[in-house]
C-alpha cells in the first residue's frame, strides 16, 4: 500500500474542493505518476521558489521529462527521490464564499446623523496566477488550511467595501437610505479596488453574489422619521403647522384607542398653545340678540323694528320702553303679562 501511495500522486477526492492542496510528503519517488486534473496545476517548490510546473494530464516525475528536477535530486537516497514541496492549485472558480460584518460609523450628509453600516453577502474566488499565489502567500498564510485563503480574501473585500462606501456617501454619490438602488455601482467599485490588491497575490474575485448593505435597526428607524418630518415640513411650509398636525393625529389615535385618550387630547391642546406663543386666545363673541319687536297697542300685533305704524291696523307705534314690575322692580319683557321674577300681574 505504501508503494501505491508513492507511485501515484494526485489530489484526494475529499480535497478537490480546496483552492490549494499540498502533497504531504516532501520526498517524491522518482518515476512516480502525477495526475493533474483539467482544472488544476501542479507546482514543485524549493526554498519558496517555483522550480517546475505540470499542467493537466498524467506526468512521470523524472528529470527526463522535467529536466529542472535534476536540481532536486536527493543524493542521500542515491538519486531515487526528489526533495521538494508539491502543490496542486485549482484553477476553477469557487462561488459562495461568504463575507460580512460591520463597515463603519459614518455621518449621513442628508440628515447629519451618525449611523452604523453593515454588509453581508458572498463572492466568487479564483486563482489568476498559480505561481504568484504560491510564492506570495506560502510564507505568510497556511495554504494547507482550506479556509485560510478564503477568510483572508473575505477580510480584504470587507475592508475595500468600507473604504468605497465611506467615500461614496461622504461625496454624496450614494444616499444612506438609498444604497440598495446603487448595488451594481457599489459592486463594480469594490471589485475594482479589491482586485487591485489581489493582483500581486495571483488571486481574483470575478464577481460578487447576493449581498446587502444595511443600517443598524435603530439608525434606520431614526433616519426614516427624520426624512418624513422634512418632507411634511416642506409641504406645509411651516414647522408649527406640521407639529400641530402631528399633535392632533396623536390625540386622535389616543381617543380611538381609549384609556388615556382624554389626557392625550388635553396634551395636544396644551401643545398647540405652546407652539403658537404669539397667538392670543380670545373667547368667541356672543351672538347678537335680535332687537325687540314693537307691539301694536291697539291690536297687539308684533311689527318689524323701525316701523312707525302697525302693519295690521295702522295704529301709530311708539318705541318700546323698558317696564318694571311694580312689586319687585324686575325689568319686564315688552309683552309680558306677569312678572318673571315674582309672578305679579303687569296689567297689560
Amino acid at each position: 500500500m505504501a508503494w501505491f501511495d508513492r507511485e501515484f500522486i494526485a489530489v484526494p477526492e475529499a480535497r478537490k474542493s480546496q483552492l490549494v492542496y499540498k502533497w504531504p510528503d516532501v520526498s517524491i519517488r522518482r518515476y512516480s505518476r502525477a495526475v493533474v486534473n483539467a482544472d488544476e496545476m501542479a507546482l514543485f517548490v524549493k526554498s519558496g521558489q517555483v522550480v517546475a510546473t505540470m499542467g493537466p494530464g498524467r506526468h512521470r516525475v523524472d528529470a527526463d521529462e522535467l529536466p529542472v528536477l535534476g536540481a532536486l535530486v536527493d543524493s542521500v537516497t542515491g538519486g531515487n527521490f526528489y526533495r521538494a514541496e508539491l502543490y496542486f492549485v485549482s484553477t476553477r472558480e469557487f462561488p459562495g464564499v461568504k463575507f460580512g460584518g460591520r463597515l463603519a460609523d459614518i455621518v449621513d450628509p442628508a440628515s447629519e446623523q451618525v449611523v452604523t453600516l453593515r454588509a453581508f453577502g458572498e463572492f466568487a474566488l479564483s486563482v489568476r496566477e498559480p505561481e504568484q499565489l504560491i510564492t506570495s502567500l506560502s510564507g505568510t498564510t497556511d495554504l494547507t488550511d482550506p479556509a485560510a485563503v478564503r477568510n483572508w480574501c473575505s477580510e480584504l473585500l470587507l475592508k475595500s467595501m468600507k473604504v468605497t462606501i465611506t467615500q461614496g456617501i461622504s461625496g454624496q454619490e450614494w444616499p444612506v437610505l438609498g444604497l440598495p438602488a446603487h448595488l451594481h455601482a457599489i459592486e463594480s467599485a469594490v471589485l475594482r479596488q479589491t482586485n487591485t490588491t489581489l493582483y500581486e497575490y495571483g488571486l481574483r474575485i470575478p464577481r460578487m453574489g447576493n449581498f446587502d448593505i444595511t443600517l443598524a435597526p435603530e439608525d434606520a428607524d431614526r433616519l426614516k422619521r427624520l426624512a418624513k418630518d422634512k418632507t411634511y415640513i416642506r409641504l406645509t411650509g411651516d414647522f408649527q403647522r406640521y407639529a400641530a398636525g402631528e399633535l392632533a393625529l396623536d390625540a386622535g389615535h389616543g381617543l380611538a384607542q381609549g384609556g388615556g385618550g382624554g389626557a392625550g387630547f388635553l396634551g395636544a391642546a396644551l401643545g398647540l398653545n405652546a407652539i403658537a406663543p404669539h397667538t392670543t386666545a380670545h373667547p368667541a363673541p356672543a351672538p347678537a340678540q335680535p332687537a325687540a319687536m314693537p307691539i301694536c297697542p291697539a291690536c297687539s300685533t308684533p311689527n318689524p323694528a323701525g316701523g312707525r305704524f302697525c302693519a295690521n291696523c295702522g295704529e301709530h307705534l311708539k318705541s318700546p320702553e323698558p317696564h318694571h314690575c311694580t312689586a319687585c322692580g324686575h325689568e319686564l319683557a315688552a309683552t309680558a303679562k306677569f312678572c318673571s321674577s315674582c309672578g305679579v300681574a303687569t296689567g297689560r
